[in-house]
């Protein structure tokens, strides 16, 4: 196996410049620390952990981490995480991909480098960092999000099922011009909340207007959008799925800006992580899911698997629930629209 001297021969530099090259100095030149990489690379050298193996796992973000954009579904995934962990007297630290990762360094010479033993990946729609990582041979998991590629451990709920029962259920509620909101990240979670969509209006011959399908921004803001978008239709929506607490939050918030009255003239069903949907005027019909089991979970098996005591593979989807609230009654007998001013049109 290569080491820190080997390479500082092959470069023609000093062991301590290596090391700084390694380690992302500072002060290190650039063409340096690139040409160090390289051959580090080249004959395949990983660090040397301490003689007391290190009982950290990294929470890892391919670009920011935590936003507030995310709504609650993070701090309650963390509260799990923090609850798995601690089973094993394991600790967790966040890291960030995009911010830390050398140029053409490996990920496994990466997360020995932050002391990490094994990586829980939040994956938001990154493709094959999954793939790539296991590839490696480092230990992971997906949380909340999927991929079938051989090898590769994640646990995620899947809401296809009750988003299928969200749009039934306004159906039977007479509504016919149903929008979806959905989210601009389409991890394999928000592809499973438009599938659902999807397959409910196809299962009742309901044809799918493609003016009805809103792609916005997981915030209060991209809510308050898709509402003035929707009823602002020559044949405005009815009813509108939303995939994302905050979008649903802020769709809430909109309606009682404009003083559209929800459920009798817009009936509303979002999606929850946590709560959130008890703490809304109205409280509202929502398909959800348990994100702290989600955390608990990739933990729990990350850290036996490093211990020696878990299966050595991993895949798990769990169910979540569609709950009725006060957001969603019947069609009303006059959809109501939005003018371009702002006015809501009421016909008789």
């Amino acid at each position: 196996m290569a080491s820190v001297r080997k390479i500082a021969k092959e470069v023609g530099v000093s062991v301590a410049t290596v090391s700084r090259a390694l380690n992302d100095h500072p002060e290190i030149n650039v063409k340096t620390k690139q040409k160090v990489i390289d051959v580090a690379n080249r004959m395949g050298y990983v660090p040397t952990m301490s003689r007391t193996p290190s009982n950290v796992v990294g929470l890892v973000y391919p670009s920011d981490p935590v936003r507030t954009s995310f709504g609650d579904f993070e701090s309650a995934m963390l509260s799990g995480i923090l609850q798995g962990i601690n089973e094993q007297s394991f600790d967790v630290t966040i890291v960030n991909l995009e911010r830390d990762k050398l140029p053409d360094e490996s990920y496994t010479r990466f997360f020995r480098r932050k002391g990490v033993r094994g990586v829980i990946l939040r994956a938001l729609a990154s493709g094959s960092l999954a793939e790539d990582i296991i590839n490696e041979g480092f230990p992971c998991i997906i949380v909340a999000d999927r991929s079938e590629k051989p090898g590769v451990n994640y646990v995620c709920g899947d809401s296809r099922i009750d988003s299928v029962k969200a749009i039934e259920h306004l159906i039977y509620l007479g509504h016919t011009r149903i929008a979806l909101g959905a989210h601009t990240k389409m991890d394999t979670d928000h592809r499973d909340r438009e599938a659902g969509y999807l397959e409910a209006l196809h299962k009742h011959g309901i044809g799918i207007d493609r003016d009805l399908v809103v792609a916005l921004p997981s915030s209060p803001e991209g809510g308050a959008e898709s509402v003035d978008r929707l009823l602002s239709l020559d044949d405005p929506a009815t009813a509108i799925y939303i995939t994302t607490p905050l979008s649903t939050v802020g769709a809430l918030h909109r309606c009682l800006e404009l003083g559209v009255r929800v459920p009798q003239e817009l009936s509303i069903v979002g999606f929850d992580d946590g709560d959130v949907r008890k703490r809304t005027f109205p409280p509202y019909t929502a398909v959800c899911q348990n994100a702290e089991q989600l955390g608990v979970e990739a933990a729990r098996w990350l850290t036996r698997a490093l211990n020696g005591s878990a299966d050595s593979v991993f895949r798990v989807k769990h169910p979540t629930t569609f709950e009725i609230n006060v957001s969603t009654g019947m069609k009303p007998n006059n959809p109501i629209r939005l003018r371009p001013d702002g006015v809501v049109i009421r016909e008789c």
